[in-house]
Protein backbone atom coordinates (compact mmCIF):
# COMPACT_ATOMS: atom_id res chain seq x y z
CA UNK A 1 0.00 0.00 0.00
CA UNK A 2 1.44 3.06 -1.31
CA UNK A 3 1.99 6.61 1.34
CA UNK A 4 -0.42 9.36 0.24
CA UNK A 5 1.53 11.74 -1.88
CA UNK A 6 1.46 15.40 -1.26
CA UNK A 7 0.45 17.43 -4.69
CA UNK A 8 1.81 20.42 -3.06
CA UNK A 9 5.71 20.34 -1.43
CA UNK A 10 4.59 22.90 1.62
CA UNK A 11 6.22 26.45 1.90
CA UNK A 12 8.15 25.98 5.08
CA UNK A 13 9.60 22.61 3.91
CA UNK A 14 10.29 24.10 0.18
CA UNK A 15 12.65 26.65 2.17
CA UNK A 16 14.28 24.12 4.42
CA UNK A 17 15.16 22.51 0.79
CA UNK A 18 16.26 25.96 -0.37
CA UNK A 19 18.85 26.39 2.65
CA UNK A 20 20.70 23.28 1.43
CA UNK A 21 20.30 23.93 -2.48
CA UNK A 22 20.37 27.35 -2.65
CA UNK A 23 17.09 28.88 -4.80
CA UNK A 24 14.55 26.62 -6.18
CA UNK A 25 13.35 27.03 -9.78
CA UNK A 26 10.84 24.50 -9.75
CA UNK A 27 9.79 21.23 -8.92
CA UNK A 28 8.08 18.26 -9.93
CA UNK A 29 6.50 15.76 -8.20
CA UNK A 30 7.45 11.76 -9.21
CA UNK A 31 5.33 9.15 -10.51
CA UNK A 32 5.17 5.42 -9.95
CA UNK A 33 5.02 3.55 -6.74
CA UNK A 34 7.32 5.67 -4.20
CA UNK A 35 5.96 5.02 -0.87
CA UNK A 36 6.90 8.72 0.56
CA UNK A 37 4.69 11.55 1.48
CA UNK A 38 7.30 13.97 -1.11
CA UNK A 39 8.58 12.25 -3.95
CA UNK A 40 9.81 15.28 -6.11
CA UNK A 41 12.57 16.62 -8.66
CA UNK A 42 14.17 19.42 -7.16
CA UNK A 43 15.31 22.14 -9.97
CA UNK A 44 17.82 24.23 -7.49
CA UNK A 45 20.90 26.62 -8.20
CA UNK A 46 22.61 23.63 -6.80
CA UNK A 47 21.12 21.69 -10.31
CA UNK A 48 18.59 18.70 -9.51
CA UNK A 49 18.21 16.57 -6.72
CA UNK A 50 15.17 13.70 -6.23
CA UNK A 51 13.78 14.60 -2.74
CA UNK A 52 12.19 12.08 -0.59
CA UNK A 53 10.20 12.82 2.36
CA UNK A 54 8.29 11.97 5.83
CA UNK A 55 6.26 13.39 8.35
CA UNK A 56 8.21 13.12 11.69
CA UNK A 57 5.34 11.51 13.59
CA UNK A 58 4.85 8.80 9.92
CA UNK A 59 4.61 5.51 10.97
CA UNK A 60 7.12 4.36 8.40
CA UNK A 61 9.47 7.36 9.12
CA UNK A 62 12.71 4.56 9.33
CA UNK A 63 12.23 3.79 5.63
CA UNK A 64 14.14 7.27 5.30
CA UNK A 65 16.64 6.59 7.84
CA UNK A 66 17.31 3.02 6.47
CA UNK A 67 17.72 3.95 2.96
CA UNK A 68 20.12 7.37 4.13
CA UNK A 69 22.03 4.49 6.36
CA UNK A 70 22.44 1.68 3.08
CA UNK A 71 23.38 4.82 0.09
CA UNK A 72 27.03 4.46 0.96
CA UNK A 73 27.53 0.48 0.74
CA UNK A 74 25.33 0.79 -3.07
CA UNK A 75 27.32 3.77 -5.09
CA UNK A 76 26.98 3.08 -8.41
CA UNK A 77 24.31 0.54 -8.20
CA UNK A 78 21.54 3.05 -6.61
CA UNK A 79 21.61 7.12 -6.75
CA UNK A 80 23.83 8.94 -4.75
CA UNK A 81 22.73 10.24 -1.43
CA UNK A 82 23.38 14.15 -1.52
CA UNK A 83 21.99 15.35 1.95
CA UNK A 84 19.45 14.47 4.59
CA UNK A 85 17.92 16.72 7.21
CA UNK A 86 14.92 17.42 9.38
CA UNK A 87 13.13 20.20 9.48
CA UNK A 88 9.60 21.81 9.80
CA UNK A 89 8.21 18.42 10.80
CA UNK A 90 9.80 16.56 8.29
CA UNK A 91 12.85 13.83 7.45
CA UNK A 92 14.25 14.66 3.62
CA UNK A 93 16.86 12.71 1.54
CA UNK A 94 18.32 14.12 -1.69
CA UNK A 95 19.43 11.77 -4.13
CA UNK A 96 21.14 12.10 -7.39
CA UNK A 97 18.63 12.46 -10.31
CA UNK A 98 18.41 9.88 -12.28
CA UNK A 99 17.10 11.36 -15.65
CA UNK A 100 15.31 8.08 -17.36
CA UNK A 101 12.42 5.94 -17.34
CA UNK A 102 11.47 2.58 -15.67
CA UNK A 103 12.65 -0.83 -16.62
CA UNK A 104 11.25 -3.04 -19.11
CA UNK A 105 10.97 -6.63 -18.28
CA UNK A 106 9.19 -8.02 -21.37
CA UNK A 107 10.79 -10.52 -23.46
CA UNK A 108 13.36 -9.17 -26.35
CA UNK A 109 13.99 -5.75 -24.16
CA UNK A 110 17.18 -4.93 -24.18
CA UNK A 111 16.87 -3.67 -20.31
CA UNK A 112 17.72 -7.87 -19.47
CA UNK A 113 21.16 -7.64 -20.23
CA UNK A 114 21.85 -4.39 -18.25
CA UNK A 115 19.86 -5.41 -15.09
CA UNK A 116 21.61 -8.94 -15.48
CA UNK A 117 24.65 -6.87 -14.95
CA UNK A 118 23.71 -4.74 -12.10
CA UNK A 119 22.19 -8.02 -10.08
CA UNK A 120 26.11 -9.47 -10.48
CA UNK A 121 27.47 -6.70 -9.39
CA UNK A 122 24.85 -6.12 -6.36
CA UNK A 123 25.44 -10.36 -5.71
CA UNK A 124 28.94 -9.20 -4.95
CA UNK A 125 27.96 -5.96 -2.04
CA UNK A 126 28.18 -7.43 1.73
CA UNK A 127 25.53 -6.52 4.01
CA UNK A 128 26.80 -3.87 6.43
CA UNK A 129 26.06 -4.05 10.23
CA UNK A 130 22.58 -1.87 10.18
CA UNK A 131 20.61 -4.22 12.20
CA UNK A 132 18.51 -5.57 8.29
CA UNK A 133 16.34 -8.27 8.77
CA UNK A 134 17.41 -11.40 7.42
CA UNK A 135 15.36 -13.02 4.68
CA UNK A 136 15.79 -16.17 5.95
CA UNK A 137 13.51 -14.95 8.94
CA UNK A 138 11.15 -13.13 6.71
CA UNK A 139 10.45 -16.33 4.94
CA UNK A 140 9.94 -18.35 8.01
CA UNK A 141 6.55 -18.61 7.99
CA UNK A 142 6.65 -19.71 4.41
CA UNK A 143 9.02 -22.52 4.28
CA UNK A 144 10.40 -25.18 6.32
CA UNK A 145 14.13 -24.52 4.56
CA UNK A 146 14.58 -21.26 5.58
CA UNK A 147 18.16 -21.85 6.56
CA UNK A 148 18.70 -22.44 2.57
CA UNK A 149 18.52 -18.49 2.14
CA UNK A 150 20.86 -17.29 4.84
CA UNK A 151 23.60 -15.54 3.83
CA UNK A 152 25.81 -12.29 3.83
CA UNK A 153 25.15 -10.33 0.83
CA UNK A 154 23.06 -7.37 0.69
CA UNK A 155 19.68 -7.86 -1.08
CA UNK A 156 16.97 -5.30 -2.21
CA UNK A 157 14.49 -7.61 -2.33
CA UNK A 158 11.68 -5.33 -4.34
CA UNK A 159 12.08 -5.67 -7.56
CA UNK A 160 8.79 -3.79 -8.87
CA UNK A 161 10.06 -1.89 -12.27
CA UNK A 162 9.28 0.83 -10.87
CA UNK A 163 12.20 0.17 -8.97
CA UNK A 164 14.52 -0.05 -11.54
CA UNK A 165 15.75 3.29 -13.52
CA UNK A 166 17.34 3.56 -16.39
CA UNK A 167 19.23 6.56 -17.92
CA UNK A 168 19.34 7.84 -21.42
CA UNK A 169 22.63 6.18 -21.89
CA UNK A 170 21.76 2.82 -21.07
CA UNK A 171 22.76 3.03 -17.47
CA UNK A 172 20.63 0.95 -14.42
CA UNK A 173 19.89 2.29 -11.36
CA UNK A 174 17.86 0.62 -8.72
CA UNK A 175 16.11 3.17 -6.31
CA UNK A 176 13.42 2.34 -2.89
CA UNK A 177 15.62 0.52 -0.39
CA UNK A 178 13.51 0.61 2.53
CA UNK A 179 13.13 -2.84 2.67
CA UNK A 180 16.52 -3.94 1.90
CA UNK A 181 17.19 -7.58 3.78
CA UNK A 182 20.64 -9.55 4.03
CA UNK A 183 20.92 -13.31 3.28
CA UNK A 184 21.92 -15.92 -0.04
CA UNK A 185 23.66 -13.87 -3.00
CA UNK A 186 21.65 -15.20 -5.49
CA UNK A 187 18.11 -14.35 -3.79
CA UNK A 188 17.38 -10.88 -6.08
CA UNK A 189 17.91 -12.35 -9.19
CA UNK A 190 15.47 -15.40 -7.48
CA UNK A 191 12.94 -12.60 -6.91
CA UNK A 192 13.41 -10.67 -10.34
CA UNK A 193 12.71 -13.57 -12.14
CA UNK A 194 9.23 -14.02 -10.86
CA UNK A 195 9.10 -10.31 -12.07
CA UNK A 196 9.99 -11.59 -15.91
CA UNK A 197 7.83 -14.17 -15.80
CA UNK A 198 5.03 -12.03 -14.82
CA UNK A 199 6.18 -9.61 -18.01
CA UNK A 200 5.86 -12.56 -20.18
CA UNK A 201 8.70 -15.05 -19.96
CA UNK A 202 8.86 -18.86 -19.69
CA UNK A 203 10.25 -19.91 -16.42
CA UNK A 204 12.81 -21.52 -18.56
CA UNK A 205 13.62 -18.01 -20.56
CA UNK A 206 13.68 -16.34 -17.13
CA UNK A 207 15.78 -18.77 -15.38
CA UNK A 208 18.01 -18.79 -18.40
CA UNK A 209 18.74 -14.96 -17.65
CA UNK A 210 19.19 -15.68 -13.86
CA UNK A 211 21.94 -17.95 -15.16
CA UNK A 212 23.87 -15.03 -16.55
CA UNK A 213 24.76 -14.03 -12.59
CA UNK A 214 26.57 -16.64 -11.41
CA UNK A 215 25.94 -16.44 -7.80
CA UNK A 216 21.81 -17.63 -9.18
CA UNK A 217 23.58 -20.30 -11.47
CA UNK A 218 25.34 -22.12 -9.25
CA UNK A 219 22.87 -22.48 -6.47
CA UNK A 220 21.80 -25.91 -5.58
CA UNK A 221 18.09 -27.00 -6.95
CA UNK A 222 16.46 -27.81 -3.83
CA UNK A 223 17.30 -23.90 -2.57
CA UNK A 224 15.94 -22.84 -5.40
CA UNK A 225 12.97 -24.99 -5.14
CA UNK A 226 12.34 -24.04 -1.17
CA UNK A 227 12.28 -20.17 -2.55
CA UNK A 228 10.05 -20.52 -5.65
CA UNK A 229 7.31 -22.60 -3.16
CA UNK A 230 8.23 -20.27 -0.37
CA UNK A 231 7.26 -17.05 -2.62
CA UNK A 232 4.00 -18.70 -3.71
CA UNK A 233 2.88 -18.83 -0.31
CA UNK A 234 4.24 -15.15 0.00
CA UNK A 235 2.13 -13.96 -3.07
CA UNK A 236 -0.45 -16.26 -1.73
CA UNK A 237 -0.50 -13.80 1.57
CA UNK A 238 -0.65 -11.12 -0.14
CA UNK A 239 -3.94 -11.70 -2.47
CA UNK A 240 -5.45 -12.43 0.40
CA UNK A 241 -5.26 -9.08 1.72
CA UNK A 242 -5.18 -6.96 -1.27
CA UNK A 243 -6.20 -9.03 -4.43
CA UNK A 244 -5.32 -6.15 -6.81
CA UNK A 245 -4.17 -7.31 -10.37
CA UNK A 246 -1.24 -7.44 -10.29
CA UNK A 247 -0.55 -8.93 -7.45
CA UNK A 248 -3.12 -11.87 -8.30
CA UNK A 249 -0.66 -12.06 -11.76
CA UNK A 250 2.48 -12.60 -9.46
CA UNK A 251 1.00 -15.09 -7.30
CA UNK A 252 0.44 -16.71 -11.20
CA UNK A 253 3.60 -16.27 -11.92
CA UNK A 254 5.35 -17.51 -8.72
CA UNK A 255 3.00 -20.67 -8.95
CA UNK A 256 3.93 -21.42 -12.58
CA UNK A 257 8.09 -20.85 -11.30
CA UNK A 258 7.18 -23.38 -8.60
CA UNK A 259 5.87 -25.40 -10.82
CA UNK A 260 8.81 -25.73 -13.33
CA UNK A 261 11.32 -26.12 -10.54
CA UNK A 262 9.44 -29.05 -9.42
CA UNK A 263 9.85 -31.13 -12.30
CA UNK A 264 12.08 -33.70 -12.19
CA UNK A 265 15.31 -33.29 -14.17
CA UNK A 266 16.75 -36.12 -16.43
Amino acid sequence: MTTDRLKVIPADVLALIAGQTGTIKKYENAGGGLNSEIAAHIHSNAGTAFVKGLRLDHRRLWTQRREAEIAPYVEGIAPALLWRLEGAGWDLNAFEDVAGRHADYSPGSSDLPRIVELLKRLSQVKAPALGLRSMADRMQHHTTRADLFEGETLLHTDWFPTNVLVDQVGNVRIVDWAWAATGAAWIDTALWIVWIIKAGHTPEEAEEWGNDVPAFREVPGNALAAFADATVSVWTEITANEPEAWMTEMLDAARSWAAYRSLPTS
